[in-house]
């Protein structure tokens, strides 16, 4: 690069939820600011979520914004927190708390990179995949429920069309409500479930895919009771979780706790926890509680 003109710094991050926090994230603003980088100067994030998550809320604070490139590296990454803009870092109040939309200059996925993967992550990375089938895509559900195997074996034809449908329906989402006013916030299917259990456990003891898969359970059996959602649709659900080596309840959390963790919850409109809740496959709306 240096014959080219372009200096090049790189720098590691401390993996995981634990470390998604504001200390992280001004070591790395320091570390920014004392390389004199420049408006026209672009970050690049090589990691998984954590990573990028960390290094787009720097891109986005830093001289007021500066231009981003995403390479994530994890499955959970590539399909879902790469992609859509979303940066932030936790607090001890609460996941994601604090942070900016900031969407990067461009996506580039590998998924050679999945190979090393460790098993747990790749498993946690396919609860997002879920997701989208079951908020989105019928079809696709189907097809999940069909490869299942094929992608727990790290079949790279299987990865690819997995990640591919998924970006494809997170962008489709995410191009019509960018802020999240209205239509992304189907994206939050089992979310704020998962979220209070991330939190009560104490970052990084579940995995985010694993909080969400038991959160979507607890979204599901919810619908049952709000929306008439069929249980045998559920119970499919969580065949398909279970399938894929996931979750399919939450730990145990007393009621209160439950109750605390989700009013803290930045989805929380007018003092009204909101829940993506299903009507059928496929057919997701929010509802206040």
């Amino acid at each position: 690069m240096a014959e080219r003109g372009l200096k090049c710094d790189g720098g590691c991050l401390p993996d995981g939820e634990a470390n998604k926090n504001a200390a992280t994230l001004e070591d790395r603003l320091t570390r920014l600011l004392e390389l004199h980088v420049e408006r026209s100067t672009t970050l690049i994030a090589l990691g998984g979520g954590v990573i990028g998550d960390i290094a787009g809320f720097a891109a986005a604070i830093c001289q007021r914004g500066m231009p981003l490139v995403q390479i994530p590296t994890t499955l959970l990454a590539q399909v879902d927190s790469s992609v859509g803009g979303k940066t932030g870092i936790n607090h001890r109040l609460g996941k994601n708390m604090i942070g900016a939309f900031w969407q990067p200059r461009a996506v580039l996925i590998d998924t050679a990179m999945l190979a090393t993967l460790p098993d747990r992550e790749l498993r946690a990375g396919l609860a997002e995949v879920i997701k989208y089938g079951a908020i989105r895509d019928v079809e696709f559900f189907a097809w999940l429920e069909a490869n299942m195997p094929a992608l727990l074996a790290k079949d790279g034809a299987a990865l690819t069309h997995a990640i591919h449908r998924s970006c494809a329906i997170k962008a489709e989402i995410v191009a019509a409500d960018e802020r999240e006013a209205g239509e992304r916030a189907l994206l939050n299917f089992g979310h704020t479930f998962g979220h209070a259990i991330e939190a009560a456990q104490g970052y990084g003891e579940w995995l985010h895919g694993e909080a969400v898969a038991a959160g979507m359970v607890c979204a599901a059996r919810l619908s049952e009771r709000a929306c008439g959602f069929d249980a045998a649709q559920t119970q499919r659900l969580v065949n398909l979780l279970a399938a894929a080596g996931l979750p399919t309840a939450p730990p145990k959390i007393a009621r209160d706790r439950w109750l605390e963790l989700m009013r803290s919850d930045k989805k929380v409109e007018r003092g009204a926890m909101r829940f993506v809740l299903l009507e059928r496959l496929v057919h997701a709306g929010t509802r206040a509680a």
